[in-house]
Order: structure tokens, then sequence, then C-alpha cells
């Protein structure tokens, strides 16, 4: 969690665990009854909750609302906990190993060694975390990639990047990040809300409008930054963040030019069809299972766990379990889920991130029946466009049909031998140079 300002006596009680059975004495010499000797269990285990010293604490109830040691619960979930009395802040730190809950703790609780980045950065560029807020008030988590020895001078170019979906700035949009702010950008690598270290509630919720606000979102900090020029922003999104990139640049004219690889339009298959991913039947039987869904969550006061994508059994059932965590490719996967599981579940996994590890909440497809993306694709226009696609990747076609319905000027970049997780981070494949001649392009 960020760092909180803890104001109240009674969480300083309850933080520096000096509760006194029945009252606290509170800065205002304030005494408030409570009722304690609340057993509190994790996983179906009693856990005994001390302080630092090994002292035992108690959880209470004050008000018909109970109340946790900060330090015990997080100690107990491997977390280190630390009080600045004098500006009476709270630290939590320590890896996130919830990953498969609706509500998962969120990411800044990572120290950077732990935050799992799946690549090297480079020599030429620093990294630094920042935070700022979109237009919904959400905080969101970025890293923003900036020049070694830049000119206090000179006024830099900068490059907005999102995605894949369900990944973190960590993995793939991180590696972009780094590769580009080499090449001499101001690049910013963000955790779209309710994902990783961002913030929003319901976690693991994805919200297409929203996920476009943020790309709006990080232009707006980018534009504050005295060594950016504000009229040399671009926006790169990947695979299924493509779609909010382009629709961003529809409306927010700040955005000069877009890049997309291995797009993905999340909400096309949803809203309208297309090829043979969903007939007319099995779109309604997926609207009726969301809607009788809306009615279990109601009832539960929860938000239960699926999948962003719906699919069928032979009875035309839906079926929209939550991922399993699998340390092995499941038996008789195909080429598409080979890819996604060696690169998620292998060689970039990260808990942080929704796919292969955790899962979206089950009504998340409502979003992509309700907010049809990239309707206001020729809006982008004269600002150029460029769409990057793999010779052999399974999305090739919506790179294609985007391209196709954009108006210039736009370019179209197929890799040869590539497939869709290729553009990931495959660094042999993923066309830098040619990302790079398309920005100064745009911006010159």
């Amino acid at each position: 969690m960020k760092k909180k300002v803890l104001t109240t006596a009674l969480l300083t009680a309850i933080l520096t665990a000096t509760i006194v059975p029945n009252t606290f004495a509170s800065d205002a010499s304030q005494s408030i009854n409570v009722s304690s000797g609340i057993d509190v269990f994790m996983n179906g285990e009693k856990i005994d909750l001390t302080d630092e010293n090994g002292n035992p604490v108690d959880a209470f109830v004050y008000n018909g609302t109970t109340y946790l040691p900060a330090r015990a619960i997080s100690e107990a979930n491997g977390k280190a906990v630390s009080w600045d009395s004098e500006n009476k802040n709270v630290y939590i730190t320590g890896s996130n190993t919830s990953s498969n809950s609706a509500d998962p703790t969120r990411a800044n609780l990572v120290s950077e060694d732990e935050k799992g980045y799946t690549f090297e950065l480079n020599e030429n560029v620093s990294r630094s975390h920042v935070t700022y807020d979109n237009r919904y008030g959400i905080e969101i988590s970025a890293d923003l990639y900036t020049p070694k020895n830049m000119e206090s001078s000179q006024k830099y170019p900068a490059i907005v990047i999102a995605g894949p979906f369900g990944a973190v700035k960590e993995q793939s949009a991180g590696l972009y990040a780094n590769q580009l702010a080499s090449y001499g950008y101001v690049v910013i690598a963000f955790d779209p809300s309710f994902c990783g270290e961002s913030g929003g509630e319901t976690r693991n919720m994805a919200s297409p409008e929203i996920f476009t606000e943020d790309y709006s979102a990080a232009v707006d900090y980018l534009g504050l930054l005295d060594y950016v020029d504000r009229d040399k922003i671009g926006a790169i999104g990947i695979c299924g963040l493509s779609g909010m990139a382009v629709t961003a640049a529809g409306t927010d004219t700040r955005i000069k030019a877009v890049a997309t690889a291995s797009m993905y339009d999340m909400s096309r298959d949803m809203s309208k069809g297309h090829q043979d991913y969903y007939t007319d039947e099995q779109r309604q039987i997926i609207r009726d299972y969301l809607s009788e869904q809306r009615w279990r969550d109601a009832e539960s006061g929860t938000k239960a766990l699926g999948s962003h994508e719906v699919s069928f059994d032979d009875d035309n059932n839906p079926i929209t379990a939550p991922m399993e965590i699998t340390e092995e490719l499941p038996e008789g996967a195909d080429e598409v889920t080979t890819s996604f599981f060696n690169y998620y579940a292998k060689r970039a996994r990260n808990s942080r991130a929704v796919n292969f590890v955790t899962s979206w909440v089950a009504t998340t497809p409502i979003s992509f029946f309700n907010f049809p993306l990239m309707s206001n694709i020729k809006d982008v226009s004269p600002r150029p466009l460029m769409f990057i696609a793999g010779e052999n990747a399974h999305s090739r076609y919506y790179s294609e049909d985007a391209y196709e319905a954009a108006d210039g000027p736009k370019e179209l970049v197929i890799v040869p031998d590539a497939d869709h997780v290729d553009l990931y981070d495959n660094m042999d494949k993923i066309p830098f140079d040619r990302i790079n001649t398309f920005f100064q392009d745009a911006f010159n």
C-alpha cells in the first residue's frame, strides 16, 4: 500500500501495540471502551498476534467495527512494518504472496528488489517509481524511464506505454520503455487501474473506459515535467491495451502518435463478434451468465473470480472458472496457449500480473459489451498510427483490420517468423529501430 499518514490515536495504538484491555489512552487523554479477546484465523489456522517484542496483542471491536493490529497481521503475511513516530507514517514492505484473491495486497508493498523485472535495466537508462491520480481519482503506479546524462536545458520527446492485458509494468511494458529510453525518450510504463501496484477497487477488475483514461493521466504527468516537450508525446499499446491507446488518442489530441504491438481488441468479440469466435447465440448466453453472476455477487456481497474471456463446452455451456496456478503446461495445450504459458507462467512470471497467476473478476466481460473500443479510430488522423503484428500471430487480423479502418497516415508492420507473444519480449524480433523512426518522423 502507498504510504499513508495515520493521524488517529486509535491506529497509532494498534500499530505500536499499546492496547490496554478494554481501554486505551489517546493523545487527547480520551478513554474509549472496546471489546477484545477476538481470535484471528488465516487460511483456516489460528495465528498468535504479538508485537515486535513478542507480547500478546488483541484484535478488538469498537462501535461495531473490528480492528486488527497492523503489525501482527502484516508480519503474519511476511511483511515488514516500521513506524515513523515523528511524521506518523506507517511503512509496510515485503513480497506479495497473495496471488489468487479478488482483493490482493496492493503491490506497493513490494520492495524494488522484489518487483520481478523481467529484463535488465539498460546501462544508459535511469528508472524511478512514480505515482499520480487519473481523472477518477485512482492512484496510478508507474515506472519512469529517462536517458542518463540528460541536458538540463533540453526538452525531450516522451512515450506512454501499457500492456499486455493483465500484465504489469515490470514485464513487457517496462521492457519497451527501457529500450526506448536508451534512444533518448522519456518513457512511462504504468499499471492500469485495479491492477498491479495501481489503486482502485475492486481488484483485478478490467474497465476499458478507465484503462483508456489511464493513458491520458500518464500524459498529464509527463506534460508537467519540465524536461518533457508537451508537443512530442506518443503512446504505445501492447496486446489488449492497444485498443485503449488508440481510443485515448482519438479524443486526447495531446497524443501525437500511436503504435501498437500484437493488437488485440478486447471489446470486439464481445460487442460485435468476429470470424468464428462467438456466435450470436453464444453472446446471448454470455449476457445471461453475466447477469446471473451479478445476482450472485450482490447476494454474497463479494466479487467472484472468473475469466476475461468466456469459453464453451461441447454442450454450449459457458466456462468462466478462475485461472488455476499451474507449474507445468497443461497436457494437450495448443500453440497459442503454450506461447502465453511460457511467457506468463515461466520466463516473465510475476505474482502481481493477472494472467496465469490469478484471475479477473468474473463480471469483467460486462465492460467490453458496454464500451466498444476504437470506434473513434478515424479521429486519430492526421496523427500517425503504426500497427505491428507477427507474421504467425493468431491475432494478426486485428492489426490488419485496424489498419484498414484507420485514416492516414498509417503503417502496418508484419514481423517475419514472429507470433503474438514474440512481440512481448523477443528482442531479436521487436522492431525497435522501426518504432524509433516512426516516432521521430511523427514528432518532427
